[in-house]
């Protein structure tokens, strides 16, 4: 409690001070209290109170926004001196320094909605200040003001505010979106370079081992691999590609699996769909990735992987399904699956499914995709 004290104090001190503030200035004539209206001058006092608290409390971090709102309150100190000392009703003076006083103060709030609107702003209240001074001093006289503001609705001079509030309330839902979109955005990012990078260190050194021994495989497993990585450097990045080049880059890597791999394992790749359907790149690789790493590497012989990709109506669907030892491992883990499924999450929000199906030893996973997400 007593850091808290030690923390806020320049509030204590500044609600403490408001009011032989406030009543100072009424003995003196400045201002006129309302007396018996206690709400009211509870509100007063809470915004003096906090006008005159936030310089003291920010002086040594903010010296700059310490001045404004002490050149702020002096603004506003200069109006009611001279509305009070000049006596005139709805003083022209006062009203253009008023109006600047609230201006300054709401650019204060809102600097940067303030900068951008700021021709709308000076348009409305540039126009309302015009017609102000028309009606004080070019309607014949004070007295007849007086019988134009008794008639006229001066509440127009306060319709810009709830319109300038809503526009406001929109830029900050636009902010928001933004800020949503960026964040998401930057995870894909991030997701997109979590793909396995093991798979391009095993092929290396299986492309080393085949160099010595100058095997003819070699060129084919370099112009393979090439083709992989420039497809995950370039095409990875992009928010769509081709399904053909999606099945070409299954193929590559399924291909180099089965130069890897000694032991015989059956691949069984289809595709009967309209190869110039596009989709976020790097979707099916992680599904397959798991398929060769807790399938075809817990199995000495009889490995399978029989993947079908194919268009269902307005689907894209791709079911894999490969045997596993259940004696070497429970069940596929590790950050790929849940990459995927936090990708889809951001893509296809609400516009995909993905099922997975585990009995036996076999592992089955069924992708389906919007085509018009």
């Amino acid at each position: 409690m007593i850091q808290f004290l030690k923390t806020y104090k320049a509030f204590i001190f500044g609600y403490a001070i408001i009011v032989p503030i406030f009543f100072l200035l009424d003995y003196l004539g400045l201002i006129l209290l309302p007396k018996k209206q206690s709400f009211e001058m509870l509100i007063y006092g809470l915004f003096w109170g906090t006008l005159i608290a936030l310089p003291i409390h920010y002086f040594k971090q903010k010296k700059k926004t310490v001045v404004s709102v002490l050149s702020l309150m002096a603004l506003f100190l200069i109006a009611m001196l001279i509305d009070s000392k000049m006596s005139l009703p709805d003083n022209p003076i006062t009203f253009i320094l008023l109006l600047g006083f609230w201006l300054r103060f709401v650019y204060m709030l809102v600097p940067i909605f303030f900068k951008k609107y700021w021709r709308l702003i000076a348009f409305i209240y540039g126009t309302l200040l015009l017609f102000f001074l028309y009606l004080r001093l070019f309607t014949g006289g004070l007295e007849a003001y007086l019988q134009i503001k008794e008639d006229f609705p001066f509440y127009i001079f306060f319709i810009p505010i709830p319109l300038l509030f809503i526009l406001w309330i929109f830029e900050q839902w636009k902010w928001l979106q933004k800020l949503k979109s960026d964040k998401s955005e930057a995870e894909l990012s991030l997701l997109r370079s979590q793909i396995n990078p093991h798979f391009f260190f095993n092929t290396l050194n299986n492309l080393y081992a085949l160099s010595i021994k100058k095997s003819d495989e070699a060129p084919d497993v370099i112009l393979k691999l090439s083709d992989m990585m420039r497809y995950t450097i370039y095409e990875g990045e992009k928010k769509k590609v081709k399904i053909q080049d999606e099945i070409e880059y299954l193929n590559n890597y399924i291909e180099l699996h089965k130069i890897r791999y000694k032991k015989l394992v059956d691949i069984n790749f289809k595709y009967d769909i309209d190869t110039n359907l596009t989709v976020a790149p790097l979707l099916f690789i992680i599904l397959l990735e798991n398929a060769f790493k807790h399938g075809v590497e817990t199995l000495s012989e009889n490995a399978y992987i029989h993947i079908n990709l194919f268009d269902e109506g307005n689907l894209i669907c791709f079911d894999i399904e490969n045997n596993f030892d259940a004696k070497e491992i429970g069940s596929p883990k590790g950050i790929g699956l849940q990459n995927l499924k936090r990708r889809l999450s951001l893509l296809y929000k609400n516009q995909h499914s993905l099922l997975v199906n585990k009995s036996n030893n076999v592992y089955k996973v069924t992708l389906k995709i919007s085509k018009h997400a």
